[in-house]
């Protein structure tokens, strides 16, 4: 069976496995008898109330807002995951969801830079407008 391990955020920043916790249950779905056996569903969930001290106040918080529709009524982050027949595959699963969406919601978008105008497209923009302006005054002449 696969084991929990640490989430990792960047090369040199994770979160340990003990912040984790994680539940099975039955799944639905194909699987024959065995769907009625075995607990393949996998319910794993991250102490957000405890990932302060390895990421800072600032970090925590913005978890919190850009997660807050996978937080459960105790703050953990949730995420479930049931699309394999075996228990550890979807323990995997659900490990790389969860990295990737912590991984996620810290990813800071860079400041959009606005650009310049090129001369060129500058001049095109204008020399179109003028033919436009032209055409729109043609209309008003030609009636009779």
């Amino acid at each position: 069976m696969a084991a929990l391990r640490d989430i990792k955020i960047s090369s040199n920043r994770y979160l340990p496995s003990r912040l984790l916790s994680v539940r099975f249950a039955r799944s639905g779905g194909p699987g024959g008898q065995n769907v009625n056996k075995v607990e393949s569903k996998v319910d794993l969930r991250l102490a957000l109330g405890q990932v302060e001290e390895f990421l800072g106040e600032s970090d925590t918080r913005r978890l919190q807002e850009k997660l807050a529709k996978r937080l459960d009524a105790e703050g953990n982050v949730q995420v479930l995951s049931n699309e394999f027949r075996d228990q550890s595959r979807n323990l995997d699963a659900a490990l790389d969801r969860m990295e990737s969406l912590v991984q996620g919601a810290l990813k800071r978008q860079k400041k959009r830079k606005p650009t310049k105008r090129t001369k060129g497209s500058n001049e095109r923009r204008l020399k179109e407008k003028k033919s436009r302006g032209q055409i729109k005054s043609m209309r008003g002449q030609a009636g009779g």
